[in-house]
């Protein structure tokens, strides 16, 4: 695991994850995108897609549904596993990249002014791959990754 030194990075995670969770508890959110571009040409290159389907009635009546943090740890670590193993089949990102992150949220939310409107930044022909879902008994995570079809494989 690679962790940053940089303090704009810090800074930028900190607030990101503060107001993902706002927006989660308020059950908000819709759907996290974590895009990563080519910094020359901001060319999307994979495009890592969270859909969050909250139970409106926690959210609503604070029902109460019990899963067991281990249950729930369990199924987080059996996605990172399968995230990490990615690297065998995804194209090697040999130039450098930026990334950004994309809040898919209620129409009714009010974004922050940090926050701007962007475009779902989308790959075209995009090679997809869906990953191992997990459950919180209140939020519902599924789990797709698309990536850049490299050309030379279209002629094999």
């Amino acid at each position: 695991m690679l962790l940053t030194q940089d303090e704009g990075v810090k800074n930028f995670i900190a607030s990101l994850t503060s107001q993902l969770s706002e927006w989660l508890e308020a059950g908000k959110l819709q759907r996290i995108v974590l895009v990563i571009m080519s910094k020359a040409t901001s060319e999307v290159l994979e495009r890592w897609n969270f859909n969050i389907v909250t139970d409106a009635e926690v959210v609503e009546k604070g029902a109460i549904k019990e899963k067991s943090d281990k249950e729930i740890m369990r199924e987080i670590q059996a996605i990172m596993r399968q995230i990490a193993s990615c690297i065998t089949y995804l194209p090697c990102l040999d130039e450098p990249c930026v990334f950004d992150v994309l809040a898919y949220t209620d129409t009714d939310v009010d974004a922050p002014g940090t926050w701007v409107e962007s475009d779902a930044k989308l790959i075209s022909n995009p090679q997809m791959v869906k990953l191992h879902s997990f459950d919180t008994k209140i939020h519902k995570v599924d789990t797709l990754v698309s990536y850049k079809n490299d050309e030379w494989d279209d002629e094999e």
